[in-house]
């Protein structure tokens, strides 16, 4: 009996790759170049490697088979882009916005947020939470991404003289901190050890996710959920939905004390009570976590809908931005001339404002902008996104069958020297108006582009700028670990393999 029964689920599987791969949509894939796959197998098997191989064997195929490959994971096919007119036939097109089904792995965490979202619901919480990154809102989290940058600041101060620090930890924390008091209205000044279990569940996330995205045989929840791996990632769960979960209620809870008369438009300072001040929450800024939750007050949105937004945009909105910093600074050390280039720009706007940071000092620092572009260029902080469009699309030399898991290597685009002229020198000249003109919209998209694009770019620019400037301001910045010498792991964001330093050189600044 039980040999009959795997006779037949051989025969099934032979009758479905024949199926699969002789039908006109495998045609269509197989008349795209990729490296030799196996019957059955697909091409996973060259894929079991290490995280940071993975890394280097991508890259390796992306330039092998230019401008397109394909690889198999069994039936599934997958294509992989990286040519700017490919690129904007995916991205610019308003019926390719359909993630791919790579992103049900990320169900279990964000579930369908704005990020894996798709059609009506997509456009709704787009709609809703659109307004929370309008420029007249940016305009008033500035001085949070300011009070985080002194502090940083002066925690490097503290500890005396030059100081060598790990990079990660110690931005990652700053960038947590600011999208908890901008976008969700909430401090984590007393959640120090909860703050760290989360940052550390995010990355410990990110390696599990990965390790399942090689492995298509774990790609159904009733399998990966009964195997010690699935078990370890439900526990990181518990940890990010319970931190999340506790932010929520906490601004719910403020709402309901002060009868939800600051769920819309804005109060400025002098209309701030001081029983308002006493329960902590700044009250002149409508947070992106008040727009849920006045719209989940109009049954426009329930409590899990509110729980996908905020763990979604806790995640992008801080890990995203901590490795930009973490590059643009590493970057910035190792090239002294661009560096002092860089700071005496910071210095002239902000020794004319007495050393403060403002809104219309961080629009006035043009060099500091294409120091941080070119770092993006060169280090995505988001290295591929996947699509999967609704129809048939003709790329430059392809017919892409529609409902095609299409990869879009936006790291690879960004070093393709048809565009970039040595892609891999740091040149944050490239970016100045003359030289951007003429240059294909789509060969820089380090915020996606396209229906889809990050709605959190001019929020991410501006901390950026005012991360990066104040410690211009403050420090000079030393090598400590290079960026030759740097691996980097297949991850959701693109992240070393390994701590890396810099020293921190205190100046003192007389204005």
């Amino acid at each position: 009996m039980i040999f009959t029964i795997l006779a037949f689920i051989l025969l099934g599987t032979i009758l479905h790759f024949v199926i699969v791969h002789f039908s006109k949509h495998g045609r269509l894939i197989n008349a795209i170049p990729g490296p030799q796959a196996l019957p059955l197998l697909g091409n996973m098997y060259s894929f079991q490697v290490s995280s940071t191989d993975l890394w280097s064997l991508v890259r390796n195929l992306s330039d092998q088979y230019y401008p397109i490959f394909r690889l198999w994971g069994f039936a599934m096919p997958f294509l992989n882009i990286r040519h700017p007119k490919d690129i904007e036939v995916i991205l610019g097109n308003p019926k390719s916005t359909q993630k791919s089904e790579l992103y049900d792995l990320l169900m279990p965490w964000f579930n369908t947020g704005l990020l894996t979202s798709a059609g009506r619901k997509w456009q709704t919480r787009r709609k809703i939470l659109t307004p929370a990154f309008h420029f007249n809102v940016l305009q008033q989290f500035v001085d949070v991404f300011i009070e985080e940058s002194e502090q940083m600041n002066m925690t490097l101060k503290n500890e005396g003289g030059p100081i060598v620090r790990d990079l990660l930890p110690l931005i990652s924390e700053h960038t947590l901190n600011v999208i908890c008091e901008t976008a969700m209205g909430t401090s984590l000044k007393d959640k120090g050890p909860n703050q760290e279990k989360y940052r550390k569940a995010v990355y410990d996330m990110g390696h599990s996710i990965v390790e399942r995205l090689i492995r298509p045989w774990l790609y159904p929840d009733w399998v990966y959920f009964k195997i010690p791996a699935g078990w370890r990632q439900s526990k990181l769960l518990r940890i990010l939905h319970g931190f999340t979960m506790g932010i929520i209620k906490e601004r719910f809870s403020y709402h309901e004390k002060t009868n939800d008369k600051y769920l819309t438009g804005f109060t400025d300072d002098k209309s701030q009570k001081a029983e308002d001040v006493d329960l902590g929450i700044r009250k002149r800024r409508l947070a992106m976590l008040d727009l849920l939750i006045a719209a989940h007050r109009k049954n426009q949105i329930d409590i899990d809908g509110i729980r996908e937004e905020v763990d979604t945009f806790m995640f992008e909105g801080h890990d995203t931005t901590a490795m930009s910093i973490t590059f643009t600074i590493m970057l910035l050390a190792e090239h002294k001339e661009i560096q002092d280039r860089a700071r005496a720009e910071v210095k002239e706007v902000l020794d004319a404002n007495n050393g403060k940071m403002s809104v219309s000092t961080l629009q006035n620092l043009p060099y500091l902008e294409r120091c941080i572009k070119e770092s993006l260029r060169l280090y995505p902080s988001v290295p591929f996104i996947s699509r999967r469009p609704e129809m048939d699309l003709k790329l430059n030399n392809y017919m892409i069958p529609a409902h095609s898991t299409i990869h879009v290597h936006i790291v690879d685009v960004h070093k393709d020297p048809q565009f970039w002229p040595n892609p891999e020198v740091y040149d944050p000249d490239r970016f100045l108006p003359e030289n951007c003109q003429g240059r294909h919209p789509y060969c820089y998209i380090p915020f996606s582009a396209g229906p889809r694009n990050c709605i959190g770019q001019r929020f991410a620019m501006f901390e950026l700028k005012a991360v990066v400037g104040s410690l211009l301001y403050n420090f000079e910045l030393e090598p400590v670990d290079y960026l030759k010498d740097m691996l980097i792991t297949s991850d959701l964001v693109i992240r070393p393999a390994h701590p890396v330093r810099t020293k921190f050189i205190p100046i003192e600044n007389k204005c």
